[in-house]
């Protein structure tokens, strides 16, 4: 099991990263967007600073330009690449051409037979928008068991997004995602639990220790 931070922003993946237990990072074309520093040389900061994981969205329109793309990322990110491709025809014909050279995620899954493509091309990932399906289809955590059940036994892993709080986090886990990739907020709201913090409140104010 891995958690990544999903996170364009430096700092933001910078702070992430010295938690410890995060193993990687996803980005999107939205959230590259959001950043003043133009991609490529954000992409190459994000390597600068990171040697695992790093998921990177294709965005060209042709087979033949996703391919040049994704191998121009794999030259800045090499082995630690995962290309996210988007759930379409032409994303799943890349897929397949590209999941036994580089990791594949195609992401924005919201159904049990794009789930079974995404297995069948060869993905090592897929991921699913837990609380965005909840909004727009009724039950996200549903919609992640249910994907679960179609990924059993293969070697796709099966990646929740769009978590807006750890308990919802942790649900989607429950309800059977392999891995949680998690936005600035939420990952650093994980360890927190007011009991907790009134309980190390307690040590503090009133216990003693080896050097007390």
């Amino acid at each position: 099991m891995s958690i990544f931070i999903d996170s364009a922003q430096i700092k933001q993946i910078q702070n992430g990263l010295d938690l410890g237990w995060v193993a990687g990072i996803t980005t999107n074309p939205l959230l590259l967007a959001q950043q003043t520093e133009p991609p490529e040389a954000l992409l190459r900061r994000i390597r600068s600073i990171h040697e695992g994981p790093v998921f990177y969205q294709l965005v060209s329109p042709t087979f033949e330009t996703m391919m040049e793309e994704a191998h121009e990322m794999e030259s800045i990110f090499e082995n630690h690449l995962v290309v996210k491709l988007p759930p379409t025809d032409l994303g799943f014909k890349v897929c397949s051409h590209l999941s036994s050279r580089m990791a594949c995620c195609p992401t924005a899954i919201y159904s049990r037979a794009q789930a079974l493509l995404a297995r069948e091309s060869g993905a090592q990932y897929l991921a699913v928008y837990v609380n965005r399906a909840t909004r727009l289809l009724g039950d996200g955590m549903a919609l992640v068991s249910e994907i679960a059940a179609v990924l059993d036994g293969s070697k796709t892993r099966l990646l929740a997004a769009s978590l807006k709080s750890p308990e919802e986090a942790m649900d989607a886990f429950i309800a059977g995602a392999d891995d949680l990739t998690l936005p600035y907020d939420t990952l650093m709201s994980m360890s927190h639990h007011d009991l907790s913090n009134q309980a190390v409140q307690e040590f503090e104010a009133r216990g003693k220790g080896w050097r007390s």
